[in-house]
C-alpha cells in the first residue's frame, strides 16, 4: 500500500496559519520569506496576524495557502523525507494543484507564488462582483445535479464546479442560473442547497478570461516534469508531462474539480494513506466521506510533522 500527498484549496485559510511552523523551523521561515520576496510584499504578516478580510481575498489566499503547504513539505524534506521514494502521487484541490506541483518540482517556489497571485487576480477580475454565484448542493447524485445544471443553463451558464464527494457538489455560474439550479435541486429532494459567500463563480465557463491569463502566464514560466505523478483535477488520473500539466491547469480554471473521483482513484490503485499538507483538514474530512478504506491525515503543526515523519520514515 502506498502514500499520496494532498494539498488544500481555498477556504482552508485562517489567520495565524503557518506562524507556529515559522517560529519552530528555519526551513518554514525561509519559505515564507521567499514567497514575500517573490510577491514584493509581506504576505506572511497577513497570514500570521490578519486582518481576516485581507487574507481571504482570492489574490492573497491562494499564494498564502500554497506557502503553508510548502513550509510543511520543506520541513519534512529537511528531516530526511525523500518524496520520490516515500510518496507515490501528489494531488491538490483547485489552487492546491499548484502546491502539489511545487512540491513535485514542476515549478519553483517563487514562480508558484507569482502564478497564484496572477490566478487569484485574474479569477477575481473575470466577472463583475454580483454577476456570478456558487451554491453547494447536498444529498443529490452527480447525474441529478448535472441534469439540473443543464436545465438552469437556459437562463445563463451553470455547471458543476467541484465534486467533493459524500453527496456534496458545488455548482457555479451566472447568479440567476445558479439560484434557479438551487431551487430545482430542492424540488428534486436535495437535503440542502446553500448559496455560498464567494466573490466569483470559480470553475465555471465565466472564468474564460482567467483561463487565458493563466495560459499566458504558464507559457512564460519554467516547467519540469514532476518527480512523482500528479492526479489532475480535471482528469482524476495521473499526469507526468510538464506541458500536459500546464494545459490542464488552464482547463482547470473553467473545469470541474473531480475530487471524489480522485480519492476513488487512489483507493482503487493501492493508496492507503492521504497526508494533507497545509492549513486545515478539509481534504482529510472529504477522504473519510468518500472512501473509508483511505486514511486521511492532516499535517500542519510540529506535532503532526513529528508523527508523519515517524510513520513515513519507519
Amino acid at each position: 500500500m502506498s502514500v499520496a500527498f494532498t494539498f488544500p484549496g481555498q477556504g482552508s485559510q485562517a489567520v495565524g496559519m503557518g506562524k507556529e511552523l515559522a517560529e519552530t523551523y528555519p526551513e518554514a521561515r525561509a519559505v515564507f520569506e521567499e514567497v514575500d520576496e517573490a510577491l514584493g510584499e509581506k504576505l506572511s504578516s497577513v497570514m500570521f496576524e490578519g486582518p481576516e478580510e485581507t487574507l481571504t481575498l482570492t489574490a492573497n489566499a491562494q499564494p498564502a495557502l500554497m506557502a503553508v503547504s510548502m513550509a510543511v513539505v520543506r520541513v519534512l524534506e529537511a528531516k530526511g523525507l525523500d518524496l520520490t521514494s516515500k510518496v507515490a502521487f501528489v494531488a491538490g484541490h483547485s489552487l492546491g494543484e499548484y502546491s502539489a506541483l511545487c512540491a513535485a518540482g514542476t515549478f519553483s517556489l517563487a514562480d508558484t507564488a507569482r502564478l497564484l497571485r496572477i490566478r487569484g487576480n485574474a479569477m477575481q477580475a473575470a466577472v463583475p462582483v454580483g454577476e456570478g454565484a456558487m451554491a453547494a448542493i447536498i444529498g443529490l447524485e452527480h447525474g441529478d445535479v448535472q441534469t439540473i445544471c443543464v436545465e438552469a443553463s437556459a437562463i445563463g451558464p451553470c455547471q458543476i464546479a467541484n465534486d467533493n464527494g459524500g453527496g456534496q457538489l458545488v455548482i457555479s455560474g451566472a447568479k440567476a442560473a445558479v439560484e434557479k439550479a438551487a431551487a430545482l435541486a430542492t424540488d428534486k429532494g436535495a437535503k440542502r442547497a446553500i448559496m455560498l459567500p464567494v466573490s466569483a463563480p470559480f470553475h465555471s465557463a465565466l472564468m474564460g478570461p482567467a483561463a487565458e491569463a493563466m495560459r499566458e502566464a504558464l507559457a512564460k514560466v519554467e516547467k519540469k516534469d514532476p518527480v512523482v505523478p500528479l492526479i489532475a483535477n480535471v482528469r482524476a488520473a495521473p499526469v507526468t508531462a510538464a506541458d500536459e500539466i500546464a494545459a490542464m491547469l488552464v482547463e482547470q480554471v473553467t473545469g470541474q474539480v473531480r475530487w471524489r473521483e480522485t480519492v476513488e482513484w487512489f483507493a482503487a490503485n493501492g493508496v492507503s494513506t492521504l497526508y494533507e499538507l497545509g492549513s486545515g483538514k478539509v481534504l482529510t474530512g472529504l477522504a473519510r466521506r468518500i472512501d473509508k478504506s483511505v486514511n486521511g491525515i492532516a499535517v500542519n503543526t510540529p506535532a503532526d510533522i513529528d508523527a508523519a515523519l515517524a510513520a513515513l520514515l519507519a
